[in-house]
């Protein structure tokens, strides 16, 4: 995979005791990388990070995107030569209730993540992700493209957009360092070992497991869900081109499905109940106002990366659903261990199955 770019390499994953970061240290891992880890403690409990075990197996390092010193020195002793940051504010109901906080870790939290990144000559790829709420929503019915208006209506948008303008600053910057940097949008994405607060799949599949009545907030809202693995297996492909010294890479870059996968609240529940074999008990609730449709245009991933999404949106939720009713139904460490990297090969048999270059 990949051509074993990442075999050997020094890879700096910061959230990796987050849901996306602690499956692409996984992956990473089985990739053959030499994987350091700059976080925040696991922002949940339980989580895929303690699941996994992974503070055994990574170069751990705890810390905040706002200690600069700790960032620079976890910089200088690791040397990682392509970076990945994922680190980050990443709930939407918690920007509404701490806007400081959102803006702080994600705005200048970035900004102190791409200083450490330059300053540092081992570095030579930077892939910074953001995320699809980074545009101002019009509720456009045609995808979001990557030269579209940056904006939004609540701190989390704002502080996304924000962020893509601190790393368009530094883009301009770095032209004649040597050091690569690109954006990565992408959202709406599931899997297995998420328990973030307000989040669809860790509220149903608790449901499901416990076999209680689930509350749907907008239950007519439509998203276009992915499986963590789609958008991931796209910033190891741009990491891997930027440290490559690939400068058509440069630039900001939308991961997402299909139009087809775009399906509502309701439907995604229908489909993981399926999955899970049960008939779920649904009441609803009107909760804060947002929007009801945004797409990404993925063209550009497509003709210049060879990127487009593996899975589509019923074998999403049955992987997805698959991974937690194993979870709740009492697998250790090692089982789940080995459930998902079950789940990263059969991943990567489905992109060879579609042409994925990267596979």
């Amino acid at each position: 995979m990949y051509e074993d770019f990442y075999r050997g390499r020094r890879v700096l994953v910061t959230g990796h005791t987050g849901f996306k970061g602690a499956w692409l240290a996984l992956w990473l891992q089985r990739l053959g990388a030499d994987v350091t880890g700059y976080s925040d403690r696991p922002p949940t409990t339980p989580s895929l990070f303690d699941v996994a075990g992974l503070a055994s197996t990574v170069n751990h390092v705890e810390g905040r995107l706002e200690d600069r010193s700790r960032l620079t020195e976890t910089f200088a002793r690791h040397r990682p030569e392509v970076v990945i940051h994922l680190a980050g504010q990443a709930i939407v109901s918690v920007g509404h209730a701490s806007p400081h906080e959102t803006f702080l870790t994600n705005v200048q939290g970035t900004v102190n993540v791409l200083q450490a990144a330059c300053d540092t000559d081992s570095v030579k790829g930077v892939v910074s992700i953001t995320s699809d709420k980074c545009y101002e929503n019009r509720e456009w019915i045609w995808g979001y493209r990557e030269n579209d208006a940056l904006g939004g209506d609540d701190a989390y948008s704002l502080s996304k957009a924000g962020a893509e303008l601190a790393i368009r600053a530094y883009q301009l910057a770095q032209k004649s360092h040597g050091t690569l940097i690109a954006s990565a949008r992408a959202g709406n994405v599931v899997g297995g070992g998420d328990w973030a607060p307000d989040r669809l799949v860790p509220d149903a599949t608790a449901a499901f497991a416990e076999g209680r009545t689930l509350m749907l907030r907008r239950p007519q809202a439509r998203r276009p869900w992915q499986h963590v693995l789609d958008p991931l297996s796209g910033y190891l492909l741009l990491g891997a081109r930027l440290a490559s010294g690939d400068e058509a890479a440069q630039a900001a870059w939308n991961f997402g499905p299909s139009p087809a996968a775009a399906a509502t609240v309701a439907e995604v529940v229908d489909l993981l109940a399926r999955a899970w074999g049960t008939e779920p008990r649904i009441t609803t609730e009107e909760g804060y106002a947002e929007n009801h449709l945004l797409r990404l245009d993925t063209e550009k991933a497509r003709q210049q990366l060879g990127w487009s999404v593996s899975l589509d949106l019923e074998q999403t939720m049955g992987f997805t659903a698959q991974w937690y009713k194993r979870f709740y139904g009492g697998a250790d460490q090692d089982e789940m261990v080995a459930v998902t990297h079950e789940q990263i090969d059969a991943f990567t048999v489905a992109a060879q199955q579609r042409g994925m270059d990267w596979a």
